[in-house]
């Protein structure tokens, strides 16, 4: 049946190694979707027998969706997984084992991502297990157009989730953390704005049925309660909340600090800019404006 598994990279040569070793024996097709990198992770992908193709990057729903149009996989199943991600060998096992044995009224899977953060299994504060599907039948998926927070929307049958260590762990620093978190927040910021506004193209809302039910509640809760509440509230809440209720202090020091940055630090930080980008548009009224206005200060490229 075979597995194709989809990688997405910009200078990640820190990553793509391990990457790519941990789904060396899983594998059928490996495709790295490049947005031209500047370090030697087209040419470690190459050696490791990875189909590299290249593509201008403008958001990752937009590149992972380009790679599922344009990549040429043959094989039954498709794999979605970041350059800073390692699929686990018991999950690797269980995943070469069980797929073949799949009904055909399954069509995706869910993995149990952990986050690791200088050194340490965030195991509390919500953040595990962080049900992600991860793996479709080819012709049954397709990445949700959003400029944050996209899952994978399915259709034609069932999910199953499968156990099994499945690790985010970015060797990076918490300089690269900071930046990298500081464009999320724009993006999500741009998200928001476009809710509110109508902007461009939305697209459907996640439900459960579509994949991981765990992904479209969170996402209700966050659309519907957490944006509309004043952000000077809902992060320090939503903060408090993932460390005294959902255990987060059980995390230790370096939980204290992936908490505060990622669970206060950077929903402050999106609240903010939304009040800032929403400031820079209220006196305009025609959309096309606006999103001029917003490409501006952004940098992204907003389109209707």
């Amino acid at each position: 049946m075979g597995l194709a598994v989809i990688i997405l990279t910009h200078n990640e040569e820190r990553h793509i190694l391990r990457a790519l070793a941990s789904v060396a024996k899983i594998a059928t097709e490996v495709f790295v979707v490049d947005s031209f990198s500047s370090d030697r992770t087209v040419e470690l992908a190459r050696a490791q027998g990875a189909t590299v193709l290249q593509n201008r990057f403008v958001n990752y729903a937009k590149q992972f969706q380009w790679a599922l149009e344009n990549a040429p996989i043959t094989a039954s199943w498709i794999m979605r997984l970041d350059a800073d991600e390692i699929i686990e060998a018991d999950l690797g096992a269980r995943i070469r084992d069980e797929l073949p044995r799949l009904s055909n009224e399954v069509v995706g899977i869910n993995l149990k991502r952990k986050h690791i953060f200088l050194g340490r299994w965030i195991r509390h504060g919500g953040r595990y297990p962080l049900l992600l599907l991860r793996i479709w039948r080819r012709g049954h998926g397709r990445i949700e157009d959003r400029w944050m927070d996209e899952h994978m929307i399915l259709w034609g049958g069932q999910t199953v989730t499968f156990d099994g260590g499945f690790a985010d762990h970015n060797l990076n620093d918490l300089t690269f953390f900071t930046d990298k978190h500081n464009k999320y927040a724009t993006r999500e910021a741009i998200d928001v704005i476009n809710e509110r506004h109508r902007l461009f193209g939305r697209d459907v809302d996640l439900i459960s049925e579509e994949g991981s039910r765990q992904a479209a509640i969170k996402r209700w809760i966050k659309e519907r309660l957490y944006n509309r509440i004043p952000y000077q509230i809902s992060a320090p809440a939503y903060f408090l909340f993932r460390l005294i209720f959902q255990l987060g202090f059980l995390d230790g020091k370096e939980g204290l600090v992936y908490h505060g940055l990622q669970g206060l630090w950077y929903r402050f930080l999106v609240g903010a800019k939304v009040e800032e980008l929403e400031a820079a548009i209220s006196h305009l009224k025609d959309p096309a404006e606006m999103r001029a206005e917003l490409r501006r200060l952004t940098g992204l490229v907003i389109e209707l």
